[in-house]
This record gives C-alpha cells, structure tokens and sequence, in this order.
C-alpha cells in the first residue's frame, strides 16, 4: 500500500512537472519573436480540427479520491458495522444532563460526515438512538478507564499515599461529560521485589544484612553486617516487619 501512494504521488509530481516545462518552452519561443503561422503546413491538422484536452495536467480521478484527506476519527469507526455499537467519537449526541444518576437513559444521535453504519436490517442508517447509564465519566468504574501510573512515590507507607493522575475513558463507553479527568488514587506500583524472597533472606541471612541489601537499603544492610544483626535482636525485629509487609523496598514500591 505504500508503495502505490509513493508511484501515485510520482506520477502527478511528473504530469505537474511535464506542463510546466511546457509552459516554459512555449514563453522562450515567443521571446525570441517566432509568430505563429496562421497557415498549415500540408498533411497537418488545423487547430479547428485537432482535439486537445480541455485542461493540461488534470490529475485522474482515482488519483484524486486516494489524495482526499480524512477525518482523523475515520480510523476508529468501523465500516458497514451497526450504528448503536459504534465508539462516541464517531456520532454526534445532543447529551442531555437531566437525568437521574444510575438510571438508564436515550439519546439521539447522527453519525459524522463519511462514517457508514447500518441498522439490524442491515440498512445503512444516519440517525439512531443509543441507551446508557446516566453518569459522568469520572463516576465510571475503574474498568472503564485508563489512568497513567506514576512512580514517584511510595507505596509502603501509613498511611497510604494518593497521587493525582490523569484518567481517559475507553473507546466505547458512553458517559457525560469530558471523557478526560483527573482522580485522586493509590499509590500502586511494583519494582520487581519478592515478599517471599525478602522473607527467606531475613530468616537465613538476616544476621548478615542480606534482607537489607536485596530490598536496596544497604546502609541499614550495612549496620547489620557490622553488628552481626544487632547480636540477633535486629535480625528477629526484621524478620518480624518482613513477614508483615511492614518494611518494604527502598524504593517504595509494592511487592510482587
């Protein structure tokens, strides 16, 4: 496919490319004072009986179609597909406000310019009317909506830590309001550590720090290495804040 819009663009790049020079030719002709003859040579067509095109360096038809360019939203409407299971993006909706929060409710809509549906008989269809939930879309369920992560902050915290994230609803889920928000959430994420990997290492190597380090904190790692786990008594206290979930990665990441 893209090599036959580069041999089309190529090919209309020449046809422009061949009049000009036409042109030219024909200025440098007249410069020079050449007239035109208004008798014919014999053999020769006179102009009156010669056919020419109308307009030099037209571009074809399906040349023209194929250089037409289309609404970005195109891309994600579906063609010849029903009209109701179409994504928001690709219909008009006068969304009415007035209406009781959780209890369904209708909307015209029309489809936009060069977007085909049809309706359960298969015919195409402009106008229909779609059924939804009455809801803003920062009242959707979490699995209706993306959000962007962040790992800027710690998730091993009490109490728990929010971050401010930006949300934007999925393709084909009909809401109220601007499909893009901001939600206050969790912090929740993970940086590869294991609890059972941290478990096993404070009950068999705890005494020399082992724990610490695998979780990134070398400098606590570092104290129990020199003081041979606090004689024991830090190495019991980490085994025991382990075991809870209490003392996590440096990086305040969840574990796996």
């Amino acid at each position: 496919m893209a090599l036959w819009k580069f041999l089309e663009w190529a090919l209309i790049l020449w046809q422009l490319l061949d009049v000009q020079r036409g042109g030219e030719s024909g200025a440098r002709g007249l410069q020079r004072g050449d007239s035109l003859s208004t008798k014919e040579p014999d053999g020769m067509l006179s102009p009156k009986d010669a056919v020419f095109p109308s307009t030099l360096g037209t571009i074809p038809a399906h040349l023209a179609a194929s250089l037409t360019i289309e609404p970005p939203y195109l891309a994600d409407c579906p063609s010849a597909g029903r009209c109701v299971k179409l994504p928001p993006v690709c219909m008009n909706c006068p969304l009415n406000w007035n209406c009781t929060y959780g209890k369904d409710v209708s909307f015209n809509c029309t489809v936009k310019p060069g977007v085909q549906c049809t309706d359960e008989n298969k015919m195409e269809q402009k106008t229909f009317q779609i059924t939804m939930i009455c809801r803003f879309c920062w009242q959707l369920p979490p699995t209706e909506y993306r959000c962007k992560e962040t790992t800027k902050c710690k998730t091993v915290q009490c109490p728990r830590e929010y971050f401010i994230s930006n949300c934007t609803t999925l393709e084909h889920v009909h809401c109220l309001g601007n499909r893009t928000f901001q939600k206050k959430m969790y912090c929740n994420w993970t940086g590869g550590y294991k609890w059972s990997t941290a478990l096993a290492l404070s009950i068999t190597l705890g005494g020399f720090g082992a724990d610490r380090f695998y979780l990134g904190q070398w400098k606590e790692g570092l104290g129990k290495l020199f003081s041979f786990g606090g004689l024991g008594i830090w190495t019991l206290i980490d085994v025991l804040l382990i075991g809870i979930g209490y003392v996590g990665p440096a990086d305040g990441s969840l574990y796996i």
